[in-house]
């Protein structure tokens, strides 16, 4: 277990001190003009807005895509293969995000959400201004990304409502309105997680671990499938005896 002080014995005159094994990087200005002069700012938007877009068009479209697919009325399922699920919808979602925060982390931190944007400016990660951008460029981009699907599945996106979410039979407002805030709750605390330094350094300590585990997990698994289960040993040391 690393520590966040590490005190040293005293040196020369008796003085002390400490250093963390990580860096805190400095809290965001609220308002910093000069970064309205850098590129990198409007690179970042324009991320953030392409991402936002190519999130809402594969998602939309999948969730309408299963809403015809479950409509009785249409019953266009085929009953060989089935239709995308609510399993599907999730992998579309977490599939999607995965990809564009992997794409977008390293020129706009991957925010793809003005809740996590609002977050992290409340954490004091980014200034007003940058998060004011990215939440405009997010809305610019989901409506594009809704217009896109709009565009090509004119008659499915106005017949089921643009893939749009609702409160289900049965949920008040209340309901639906928890559901939103523990589900965000959860979205903008993994972000803050995955982005703290102190984490960064704690694991920096034991890489090790993540590529002997698997390795010698792999290992295992083989051996016990072709050695133990398949006896390939036996069988290779008979046809050995056979050929001689």
């Amino acid at each position: 277990m690393t520590k966040d002080i590490e005190t040293t014995a005293e040196q020369g005159g008796g003085a002390e001190f400490s250093a963390k094994d990580y860096q805190d990087p400095p809290p965001a200005p609220l308002i910093d003009l000069e970064e309205l002069t850098k590129w990198s700012l409007y690179r970042a938007a324009i991320a953030e807005f392409i991402a936002t877009l190519l999130f809402l068009y594969v998602t939309v479209l999948t969730v309408i895509g299963y809403k015809v697919q479950t409509d009785p009325v249409k019953n266009t399922v085929d009953p060989d293969c089935g239709g995308v699920g609510i399993l599907g919808i999730a992998w579309a979602f977490g599939g999607m995000i995965f990809i564009l925060v992997y794409c977008t982390a390293g020129i706009s931190g991957g925010h793809i959400n003005p809740a996590v944007t609002f977050g992290l400016f409340v954490g004091r990660k980014v200034s007003l201004i940058r998060a004011l951008l990215y939440m405009v460029a997010q809305c610019l981009g989901a409506i594009c990304g809704c217009g896109l699907v709009k565009a090509f599945q004119k008659t499915y996106y106005n017949s089921y409502g643009g893939g749009a979410n609702e409160l289900q039979d049965g949920f008040n407002k209340g309901t639906g309105l928890g559901a939103e805030i523990i589900g965000t709750f959860v979205l903008v605390y993994t972000v803050f997680s995955a982005t703290d330094p102190k984490r960064s350094a704690r694991d920096s300590h034991v890489p090790w671990m993540f590529w002997v585990g698997p390795f010698i997990g792999a290992f295992v698994a083989a051996f016990y499938h072709q050695y133990i289960l398949r006896a390939a040993a036996i069988k290779a040391l008979g046809s050995f005896r056979s050929n001689a």
